[in-house]
């Protein structure tokens, strides 16, 4: 795929992961999107539980090799980490990828006051869990980031901050000609001053015409009325984010725990209606499994 990046979705649910036949065509786990492209190591935004299904689908492709316990073609990715909420950080025990001892996996994520690093050690312990994250097997380097310009295996990465219950950044992916930017988490009314259709400037940066902006869409308007203190938006904002910023494409995300593939479907009408009405971006709903081939304008 020259030219371009494949965005693959392996959980999209916000909050919890969820089960049963309700969620079966939106899936139930939560934050996890890899990009894809000829020529780079993978990226993975977030580590939900969505993690383990990635890293399946990652240890079936070197199912030889570790069939002949031989391992040929070392394991390296970037992960792009919002914030330290359970759900997008609970997959990384349990992905697989990680335990290869060829391995090895930097995670960049929001700058701790004792460090990411020791952070994640003080979740990922007895008696919370049976290992940290140094016995995994493979490499895991963690890197403290604030709002900040990178560079990553040919990537170039923009992460600000955003406003969430805790510190949390949004992140921007420029490869291939192709721009992403990825909102996880953000919510006008963490910051009670702030109008409820206020853009902050640094997330009009993430977003600026960007190919695809992956977006918080938690609640509907009636559900934001008494929940605007969770740190999360309602869909209508995630289209006039989209809109305000010049975006070509929205995809919904970080759905609800209580809402139903049939209440998505409802959302995501009502969604394609207002862009429709007001000049904003095509919009799609995240669902698990769904692959997206992005290419340049």
């Amino acid at each position: 795929m020259s030219g371009g990046v494949t965005v693959t979705f392996w959980g999209v649910r916000g909050s919890t992961p969820c089960a049963g036949a309700r969620y079966a065509r939106y899936g139930g786990n939560t934050s996890c999107v890899s990009l894809d492209a000829d020529g780079h190591q993978p990226m993975v935004f977030d580590l939900g539980t969505g993690l383990r299904e990635y890293g399946d689908a990652v240890t079936a492709r070197f199912s030889a090799e570790l069939a002949a316990n031989r391992f040929t073609t070392p394991y390296l990715a970037t992960a792009l980490l919002t914030h330290l909420h359970w759900d997008h950080i609970i997959g990384l025990p349990f992905f697989t990828p990680a335990f290869r001892p060829d391995a090895h996996l930097d995670v960049y994520g929001p700058q701790q006051p004792g460090g990411l690093e020791a952070t994640f050690t003080g979740v990922m312990h007895k008696p919370y869990f049976p290992i940290t994250p140094s016995q995994m097997g493979g490499k895991i380097r963690f890197v403290d980031t604030t709002a900040e310009d990178f560079a990553v295996n040919g990537a170039k990465v923009r992460a600000r901050w955003v406003r969430h219950t805790d510190p949390t950044l949004g992140y921007r992916v420029d490869l291939e000609g192709v721009s992403i930017a990825y909102l996880s988490d953000h919510g006008p009314g963490c910051c009670p001053s702030d109008p409820d259709d206020f853009v902050p400037d640094d997330v009009l940066e993430l977003c600026d015409g960007a190919d695809l902006v992956i977006h918080d869409s938690q609640h509907t308007a009636s559900e934001f009325e008494v929940k605007r203190h969770f740190g999360h938006c309602t869909v209508g904002y995630a289209v006039h984010v989209a809109r305000e910023a010049g975006a070509r494409n929205l995809a919904l995300f970080h759905h609800c725990p209580t809402h139903t593939d049939e209440d998505l479907d409802r959302i995501l009408d009502g969604a394609r209606d207002l862009a429709a009405k007001t000049g904003g971006p095509d919009v799609l709903a995240a669902r698990e499994g769904m692959r997206l081939d992005v290419s340049p304008r």
